[in-house]
């Protein structure tokens, strides 16, 4: 069974980062109604920087924010489309925006206003920067807010480098999760005290809490950036293989695995050398960097494949680097449908993520390709119990608009 059946979404939406939660929730089983002004969501049109095709027949940048929605075109500047709102957030369990407050109130869609309206709705916003403080009105977006204001791009870099470029909407999609337990947690709050709550998350808020070792450590003196040659734990680290590849070293017990990795590494040598094998000791004298050499230095005479193959059959952890061209490969995510295929309108089949959290109860869930703008418009103003004739009116007097039904 699908965990959220049952459960009414509000999707005022654009983007990435909020409509992604209405995408996990509908991927639950939520009812969600994305609710979009005559200009659309720009989100439609984000293919041109991803570089992806967008259109109505194949739009997987659209899709992987807005999967699993029903689409209604409604004009909330209209008499007749803020009655159609109106109807819908009347039977609704969760109302979600990325609106700006301020933008909010000029709408008259406000938490306060809401509230006194609707005194069961769950609303949920993101924000770019926080509800408070001199950015509270501020735009935020996911490279600005969160991956750079919030601490992320200046501290995962190698010392002396510049900042990665991470793919569109990394922070995005870690904000989204963050939103939706925030309203689970809210609707399991309504069910004791009967009344919705005011749901917020901020991108910046977000970025900085994904930081969480970092902000801790550095009151302690932890310098970042950090260069890989000054880390902690040399076992923590990235490595060059023979072949040119990338590899990621996990091993956190540094003096319980040291002879073990020094033997696998074909440096018998230094087994029970008490310069390199205590973790504290090498960072009192600093020898860190002198330990990372030693692997650089080994690492480089065999392949990726050796290095992994051998380490694994040894219980150190040990990764490749992977890009998305070698997931797509990874007998791992197909055996856990972290990837599924769908099959575009367009006549394409193409991948896609699905999102991680399962349900035994529901296994895999469901996937439904996102529909033109306005698609469900006369379906939705029908369920809300409108006549045929209120609905033509509707659509006549600009406060709706259809469009036909993607095939």
């Amino acid at each position: 069974m699908n965990p959220l059946n049952g459960i009414k979404v509000v999707d005022m939406t654009a983007f990435l980062a909020a409509p992604t939660v209405a995408r996990i929730l509908g991927e639950w089983g939520a009812d969600v109604v994305k609710v979009e002004a005559p200009k659309g969501d720009p989100g439609r049109r984000q293919g041109a920087v991803f570089g992806t095709p967008y259109t109505d027949d194949e739009n997987l940048g659209f899709d992987m924010s807005n999967m699993n929605k029903r689409f209604v075109t409604l004009d909330l500047r209209v008499d007749s489309g803020r009655e159609v709102m109106d109807r819908l957030l009347a039977e609704a369990d969760v109302f979600l925006t990325s609106t700006r407050v301020k933008s909010l109130k000029k709408l008259g869609y406000d938490f306060d206003s809401l509230h006194e309206k609707f005194p069961r709705l769950v609303m949920a916003q993101v924000l770019g920067f926080g509800a408070k403080g001199p950015l509270k009105d501020a735009a935020g977006f996911d490279m600005t807010a969160c991956m750079s204001r919030g601490g992320v791009l200046g501290t995962t870099v190698n010392r002396g480098s510049l900042p990665m470029i991470p793919p569109n909407g990394y922070g995005d999609f870690q904000v989204s999760f963050v939103l939706a337990s925030g309203i689970l947690a809210a609707l399991v709050a309504r069910e004791k005290s009967g009344k919705g709550d005011y749901v917020t998350t901020s991108l910046f808020h977000s970025g900085v809490f994904m930081l969480n070792t970092a902000m801790v450590a550095a009151q302690y003196g932890s310098v970042y950036p950090k260069d890989r040659r000054e880390v902690i734990n040399p076992f923590n680290n990235t490595y060059v293989a023979g072949d040119g590849l990338i590899m990621t070293l996990c091993a956190p017990e540094y003096d319980r695995d040291f002879d073990k990795v020094m033997t696998l590494i074909e440096r018998e040598d230094l087994v029970g050398d008490t310069r390199y094998n205590v973790c504290d000791d090498i960072n009192a004298e600093g020898l860190n960097g002198e330990v990372v050499d030693i692997l650089d230095e080994a690492f480089a005479e065999r392949d990726r494949k050796h290095w992994l193959d051998l380490f694994r059959a040894n219980d150190v952890p040990i990764e490749a680097c992977q890009l998305p061209a070698d997931v797509y490969e990874d007998e791992q995510a197909w055996a856990n449908d972290v990837l599924r295929k769908v099959a575009c309108a367009s006549g394409a089949e193409r991948m896609i993520p699905t999102n991680p959290v399962r349900f035994q109860s529901q296994g895999d869930p469901e996937l439904r390709l996102i529909r033109a703008q306005g698609s469900d418009t006369e379906a939705v103003l029908s369920e809300l119990g409108y006549p045929p004739e209120r609905i033509e009116a509707i659509l006549s007097s600009g406060g709706a608009i259809a469009a036909a039904p993607r095939n």
